[in-house]
């Protein structure tokens, strides 16, 4: 089987390199960056192309005879990237993370005959699996509650805080308005808002803030009240919303010095260095979903706590591990023909097909991703 991956970034190259272990697989890695291609082939037996993902002719071509089609390009052209996928009649996992609503496609990819998993990471993607697997056992869901974060195992100052991904796609996590629901309403505050202190295992004290996560849950769920917060080192969130009032993060032209520059982009330049992870850099993944409700004709709730650690044998994050082997699991059900259903498919459809949550937690096993469930019953 052809399996096209487009994007070679830190998570693309690990799903690339974890699909490439399977002899069944033929894959391609299609990317701008001549040195991350490079670094890629090095790592896996893989083929690379190199071509701007931008051009929608380039991408058409590209993935003509895939099987199997994954978008690891940066959040600002994941919607355009995805559409042209779909356009060219072929299944796709997504873990693109933009901003548009995926569901705009939807019609498209049923008229083509398409499977489009979307949001497929670790958050979105584990979390809405675990939430479409537990909304299927429970007689009634009450309320769902998602706190995760990726962090670098040491704290260095001032930000305290290193991106696993595009810097650019972190910090629209803090501009975009966060969506919630209480009481069966759709409620929007402010990204960075309501910090709270919470304490986990193997980690300690982080604080969690609102940000813009529940993405499809808010609509696909039957689920009275959902919320999801994102993790840092205590401070973190205070240091960033000076920065967003301050217009760091805005997206309107202004005039400097005669040249005309988007602060956003600047901001993003500047920080892109002080946040990279350097090579062997240690992080870590944490998260910890809790879904209650009625069971049995009981009050019952399932907590999932996931910790994962940078990979020293493989030189591998932790943040690259848990979104892109969710990616890869997934896509292995898809082609083995354990989840199928055509159009435009959040990991919560997945979910709540039976075997593939099972499948999941199998394969995390055997790549030593630990999530620990507990159920406590009133």
């Amino acid at each position: 089987m052809k399996i096209t991956v487009l994007g070679a970034g830190m998570v693309g190259s690990a799903i690339a390199a974890d699909l490439a272990m399977d002899p069944n697989f033929k894959v391609i890695v299609a990317d701008i960056s001549e040195q991350t291609l490079a670094q890629v082939k090095q790592k896996a037996p893989v083929d690379v192309v190199e071509t701007d993902l931008s051009d929608a002719e380039n991408i058409t071509h590209l993935v003509a005879g895939s099987d199997l089609v994954i978008c690891a390009v940066p959040g600002f052209m994941g919607f355009k990237t995805l559409h042209e996928i779909i356009n060219a009649g072929k299944n796709v996992i997504d873990i693109s993370f933009f901003e548009q609503d995926p569901f705009e496609l939807d019609d498209l990819a049923k008229a083509r005959g398409v499977t489009a998993v979307v949001d497929c990471g670790v958050a979105p993607g584990l979390c809405n699996i675990l939430a479409g697997y537990v909304h299927k056992l429970m007689d009634k869901t009450e309320s769902y509650m998602c706190y995760v974060g990726g962090l670098p195992r040491v704290r260095t100052w001032p930000y305290e805080y290193k991106a696993v991904f595009s810097p650019s796609d972190v910090l629209q996590e803090y501009i975009r308005p966060a969506r919630f629901v209480e009481n069966g309403r759709l409620v929007v505050k402010p990204a960075l808002s309501d910090v709270e202190l919470i304490d986990l295992p193997a980690v300690g004290t982080l604080e969690a803030f609102n940000t813009d996560g529940l993405r499809s849950l808010a609509k696909t769920m039957d689920i009275p009240d959902m919320r999801e917060k994102t993790l840092r080192y205590p401070g973190h969130a205070g240091l960033m919303r000076i920065f967003r009032e301050s217009g760091f993060f805005d997206t309107n032209p202004v005039q400097v010095d005669g040249q005309i520059v988007i602060p956003l982009s600047v901001t993003s330049r500047l920080l892109f260095e002080q946040w990279h992870l350097d090579e062997g850099e240690l992080d870590f993944t944490v998260m910890r979903v809790v879904i209650k409700g009625q069971q049995g004709g009981g009050e019952i709730a399932y907590s999932y706590d996931l910790y994962d650690k940078f990979d020293k044998d493989t030189q591998t994050t932790s943040m690259a591990r848990t979104t892109g082997y969710t990616c890869t699991i997934v896509a292995r059900q898809f082609l083995n023909g354990l989840f199928g259903q055509k159009g435009i498919c959040p990991p919560e459809y997945i979910g709540g097909v039976p075997g593939c949550f099972e499948d999941l937690m199998t394969q995390y096993q055997l790549r030593n991703i630990q999530v620990r469930e507990t159920v406590s019953r009133e």
